[in-house]
């Protein structure tokens, strides 16, 4: 020892030394059964007790032993042993009396047994259920350990951040500025909160971030624990769930005690919908399954808080709409919180988070960079800069170029390359159905310039080509979404006109098409049905309102709605093969050009055809 402190011992070996002793005592009880197993068995070299009186008349004994039952003789002839057994009630010296020999003609040893006899059976019973417990014992203890045990269902599984550990704080959080202004009033009640008592605020019950995924809903709620300095208890909505009835709800009593004990603390639960969601909806299982037990004990535990308990809920999802009215009613989750996808100066922000830590060349530009990566969201943005040094270490550069950032962006928006066999008839398609969307695309005044055309297939697409757009937007127009239609159809449109064939790869821009085209028709009043939302959802194989809205949509609705999609579709398709006979020329040089290249950015897009006119 040194400075009177003892080496303690690593937790790898007491691990080990506990499986050596459940593998000893496994074996000593299997010796021991395998032992008594065998005790009864008779052995090779018993004889009956009359021969062993005969062996004595007959003067070859030399020795006999009596120990409770059992003779055993040995033999003048080689020192050789046999084993007899005698009446219980008989002495040796009556049995050799009775058959007329003397017992003074042979040396008689008597070995009192009763004593080893009785331990021994003692042992042979309790030991191998002694062992059988303390086996049992062990596994027990082991799995209490790990948190599995057989008693351990109703526990809460939620991971526990304490304050002492690495946090994550506002600064490490880019693009919600608005979001966290928010949150910032529940981070300084965590830290002050007799303030907010001297005035008679009321406790903050919960915060309820919304938002699509990406946007850093779990990110931001660790943000907030960070700054306040307080335990976070992280758990997803799916792990209240169990086989087991009544399970989920004693997690959640499980788990929010255990965040009063830590007070103030903050509960986050992940994904919160799983068993938020509106009750007498969930199915045919009627209202008391155990989804809804586990959401009546959060209902429950989240409105008896007393306003000194000092712990604060944040809950996290993409469907708010799915979410049970008393859930997110004040009192309950007071306020809502929500996360949209960043705009180009949060896009600036975060790649500039990320970029921390990578070498760039001089000519990346980070306005660049964000004004191209419309609609990304923050773990997209992370995700393609992490791809983009993944590639310039791949070809050995020792800074990441522009290029790998373009090649990155494009991944994560439609995957990787796939390099794969094509007949020339297919490359030929492939780039007159591109050119066919360029073309379109760009004598139409209010569809974005061209970024991107290629033939280089990703991900289930034989061929791309981008229109990023060059603004944020939050509304579209009519007429926007009309040329948004007539640009998708335009692939298809220079397929029927070049090669009087259509083919399957026009598939997915006519689900784009025709998904515009119902939505303007049933949600935005874009049609000759005039200014009504009819928008539907299947529902057991039934078109019908919103449940909200209450009824059905009748037969004759369907029809017109069904009519003025089409009739939107056919006027598109049309002028996407106007615009491409006006430009059949334009159309031949991108298509040649794409056969060469394979891919035209747009600079070489627009120098084969000229500027776009707005």
């Amino acid at each position: 020892m040194a400075n009177g402190k003892r080496k303690k011992i690593s937790p790898r070996w007491i691990n080990i030394i506990k499986g050596l002793a459940v593998y000893v005592l496994v074996g000593l009880a299997a010796l021991i059964f395998f032992v008594n197993l065998s005790g009864g068995s008779t052995p090779s070299n018993e004889v009956p007790i009359s021969q062993v009186v005969n062996d004595v008349k007959d003067n070859k004994v030399d020795k006999l032993t009596v120990e409770e039952n059992k003779v055993t003789a040995k033999l003048k002839d080689g020192g050789k042993e046999v084993v007899a057994h005698k009446e219980p009630s008989e002495s040796v010296y009556q049995t050799l009396k009775d058959a007329d020999v003397d017992p003074k003609s042979v040396t008689i040893e008597v070995k009192d047994t009763s004593l080893s006899q009785a331990w021994v059976g003692i042992l042979g019973t309790v030991l191998p259920i002694a062992l059988m417990v303390g086996f049992f014992f062990l596994i027990f203890r082991q799995a209490r350990e790990a948190g599995q045990g057989i008693f351990s269902f109703g526990q809460s599984r939620a991971k526990v951040f304490s304050k002492d550990a690495p946090q994550i704080k506002f600064a490490d959080v880019a693009g919600v500025e608005e979001a966290k202004k928010e949150l910032e009033e529940v981070v300084d009640f965590l830290k002050s909160p007799q303030k907010y008592k001297e005035i008679g605020a009321r406790t903050p019950k919960g915060v309820l971030l919304v938002g699509p995924p990406g946007t850093g809903k779990t990110l931001l709620s660790r943000a907030v624990a960070g700054e306040a300095g307080v335990p976070f208890f992280s758990i997803a909505g799916s792990e209240f769930m169990e086989m087991l009835v009544g399970v989920g709800a004693a997690r959640v009593r499980d788990m929010f005690a255990q965040a009063k004990k830590g007070a103030p603390a903050i509960i986050f639960i992940d994904e919160i919908e799983s068993i938020g969601r509106a009750r007498g909806f969930g199915g045919m299982s009627g209202g008391h399954d155990e989804r809804e037990q586990t959401l009546n004990q959060i209902l429950v535990e989240m409105d008896g808080f007393a306003p000194n308990e000092q712990v604060v809920v944040i809950g996290a999802t993409n469907r708010p709409d799915l979410l049970d009215p008393a859930l997110i009613r004040p009192g309950r989750f007071d306020r809502t919180v929500v996360l949209g996808l960043p705009d180009l100066e949060e896009r600036k922000a975060i790649i500039e988070l990320h970029m921390k830590g990578k070498p760039f060349t001089d000519d990346v530009d980070i306005e660049r960079i964000a004004r191209r990566t419309v609609g990304f969201s923050g773990a997209d943005l992370a995700n393609m800069l992490n791809e983009s040094a993944i590639l310039a270490a791949r070809e050995g550069k020792k800074a990441i170029e522009p290029k790998d950032l373009e090649e990155a962006a494009t991944k994560v928006k439609l995957g990787p390359q796939r390099k794969r066999m094509q007949t020339e008839a297919d490359r030929k398609l492939a780039a007159y159905h591109e050119a066919g969307h360029a073309i379109v695309g760009h004598m139409l005044p209010q569809i974005d310039p061209v970024h991107r055309i290629t033939i280089v297939a990703r991900g289930m697409s034989g061929g791309h080509t981008m229109f990023p757009p060059t603004e944020d937007r939050s509304n579209e127009r009519k007429s926007r979404l009309l040329e948004q239609i007539a640009t998708a159809l335009g692939g298809r449109a220079a397929e029927d006109m070049v090669f009087k064939d259509l083919s399957t790869g026009a598939a997915s821009d006519l689900e784009v098409a025709t998904h515009i085209a119902r939505e303007m028709v049933t949600e935005y009043g874009m049609s000759d049905l005039g200014p009504i939302n009819i928008k539907s959802q299947a529902m057991f194989g039934l078109w019908s309102r919103m449940p909200e809205e209450g009824g059905s949509i009748s037969e004759s609705m369907m029809t017109k709605v069904d009519t003025e999609v089409k009739n939107i579709l056919d006027a598109a398709n049309k002028q996407a093969i106007e615009i491409l006979k006006k430009n059949k020329v334009k159309l031949d040089k991108v298509a040649k050009a794409l056969l060469e290249k394979e891919t035209l950015d747009t600079d070489e897009f627009e120098k084969l055809i000229g500027k776009k006119k707005t």
